[in-house]
C-alpha cells in the first residue's frame, strides 16, 4: 500500500507521547530526524511553554514546529506563526477574582503565561513542584495583574477536586474564552477562539497544506478540536472516551510507544 502524503504529525504530550514517567520515549529523537528528512514536519501539541518543549526536544529543535500553551503560541522552525493574547484588562480582573476563590479557601494557584516567562506569586514547594516541569522560564512577582509581558494564557493548578469549584466557576466566568481541562488538577484559560485545533489549522494555512495530509495524535479533552482538524486522527487506546469517539483511527496506549509505533507503520519509516 502506498503510504499516505503526509506533511504535518502532530501529538500531544501527556497520555500520548510521553511515557508513563512523563519522558520522551526511546526512538522519538530518531523519527523526528526521519520525519525531517522525508519532508515532514513534527509537532508537539502542549500546553506546556514554548521554552519547556524547545529544551525537551534539543535535539532537533532548530527544526521543529511547536504548538505550545495549548494552541496560544505556534512557531515553525523559530518563526512565530501565531500569537493569541489575551487582554490585559480583562486578565488583571480575572487573576483577582480567581484569588478571591483561593482566599475563600480553594486551595490553588495560579500560572500568568506570557511569551517571554510564565508568572507565579505563590512558591511553596508543593505548587513549585507542580509548576516547574511545564515552566522553564518561571518568574516570581508581588502582583500578577502589572505584568510587563504578553499574556497568552492563564493557567490554575487545583490541589484538589478540579470540577467540585474551579473548573465549573472559570467555564462560567470566563466566557466566551475556552476553557480547558488539561490534567486532573490542570484548567487554562486562552483567549477566545482559541484550541490546539485552531493551531493544526494556522499551521496547514502557513504550510500550504490540509486535513489530508495532517496526522494528530490525542488523549485528552484538550486535544478534541486538534483531531478534527487531521483526516489521520488517533486517539491513543487509554485515552477518554470522547477522543476516541472523536479520532478516526485508534493507536496503541502511550505505555507502548504508540506514538512512534504508528507513525512508523503509516509512514513506512
Amino acid at each position: 500500500m502506498t503510504a499516505p502524503d503526509i506533511r504535518l504529525v502532530v501529538a500531544d504530550l501527556d497520555g500520548t507521547l510521553l511515557d508513563e514517567h512523563k519522558r520522551l520515549p526511546d526512538g522519538t529523537i530518531d523519527l523526528i530526524r526521519d520525519l525531517q528528512a522525508a519532508g515532514v514536519a513534527f509537532a508537539p501539541a502542549s500546553g506546556r511553554q514554548w521554552a519547556t518543549l524547545t529544551a525537551m526536544f534539543e535535539p532537533v529543535s532548530d527544526g521543529l514546529v511547536i504548538i505550545a500553551e495549548n494552541g496560544s503560541y505556534v512557531t515553525d522552525r523559530g518563526t512565530e506563526v501565531a500569537v493569541h493574547p489575551l487582554d490585559a484588562a480583562w486578565v488583571s480582573t480575572s487573576v483577582a477574582r480567581i484569588q478571591e476563590l483561593a482566599d475563600e479557601g480553594v486551595d490553588l494557584g495560579i500560572v500568568v503565561c506570557g511569551v517571554k516567562s510564565a508568572w507565579i506569586t505563590r512558591t511553596d514547594r508543593p505548587f513549585l513542584d507542580q509548576v516547574e516541569p511545564y515552566y522553564r522560564r518561571l518568574e516570581v512577582t508581588d502582583d500578577l495583574t502589572t505584568i510587563d509581558d504578553t499574556i497568552i494564557k492563564l493557567a490554575v493548578h487545583d490541589f484538589g477536586d478540579l470540577e467540585a469549584v474551579t473548573a465549573p466557576f472559570l467555564r462560567e466566568y470566563c466566557q466566551p474564552n475556552p476553557v480547558a481541562v488539561s490534567g486532573a488538577h490542570w484548567v487554562d484559560v486562552m483567549a477566545e477562539g482559541v484550541d490546539k485545533g485552531l493551531a493544526v489549522r494556522e499551521l496547514q494555512k502557513a504550510m500550504g497544506i490540509d486535513a489530508t495530509q495532517t496526522m494528530a495524535f490525542g488523549d485528552y479533552l484538550n486535544d478534541y478540536e486538534m483531531l478534527q482538524a487531521a483526516d489521520w486522527s488517533f486517539a491513543m487506546g487509554n485515552a477518554h472516551p470522547d477522543i476516541i469517539d472523536v479520532a478516526n483511527y485508534t493507536a496503541p496506549p502511550n505505555t507502548e510507544n504508540g506514538v512512534i509505533t504508528t507513525v512508523r507503520t503509516v509512514l513506512g519509516i
